[in-house]
């Protein structure tokens, strides 16, 4: 299986990126292809175009559009890994699931009453982490609507299966390290989870 990986997080040497990292890995060694597209070292612009717009049921996708769309339309599984600030996904996150995902890869014209999904029988999966405690995310609300628009809905608009979204809460700049090595190890087992154990 080919695993399109999804970072969005401004610092090289992020938590984020490092359960990025450690989930590519876990697929790897099962035999399983993953790319990583960490938004903000290849710079992807988050700003959807006027001509990406959906008028008259097209639109016309811009060139680094079409590249990314290539680099991951064949992926069986799309990972998503960020953090949450101001209890969402960052912009550059939301932005790629717009331009990317947009109208004629992740869902196509009207049929039957309802946008056709391009992306069936393919899977999704996130991983987000908060500066917040896990319990807190979850009492105030915040883990329910995020589940509710970016993998709920997400997944019905491309008709993803979703997997699971895992979240890791208490992360910060002066945690412990046994926090990262708890992490890795829930990445590793959510891996297996899925996709079997290791060969």
């Amino acid at each position: 299986m080919k695993h399109a990986v999804i970072v969005g997080h401004p610092k090289v040497r992020s938590f984020n990126l490092t359960v990025a990292q450690s989930y590519c890995e876990a697929v790897r060694t099962r035999g399983h292809e993953a790319v990583l597209r960490d938004l903000y070292r290849t710079k992807f612009d988050p700003i959807l175009k006027e001509e990406e717009l959906v008028e008259p049921g097209k639109a016309t996708a811009s060139a680094d559009v079409l590249a990314e769309r290539t680099r991951i339309g064949d992926a069986d599984v799309f990972v998503f890994v960020y953090p949450l600030w101001f209890n969402a996904p960052p912009a550059i996150i939301k932005g790629y699931m717009e331009r990317v995902f947009g109208f004629g890869f992740g869902f196509g014209p009207i049929e039957q009453g309802r946008n056709a999904q391009l992306l069936s029988g393919k899977r999704l999966l996130s991983f987000s982490s908060s500066g917040a405690p896990y319990d807190w995310v979850r009492k105030e609300g915040s883990f329910t609507a995020l589940r509710n628009l970016f993998d709920e809905h997400f997944a019905a608009v491309c008709g993803l299966r979703l997997l699971d979204h895992v979240h890791f809460g208490d992360i910060h700049p002066m945690m412990a390290p046994h926090v990262v090595n708890d992490a890795i190890a829930k990445v590793q087992a959510t891996v297996g989870r899925f996709f079997g154990s290791r060969p």
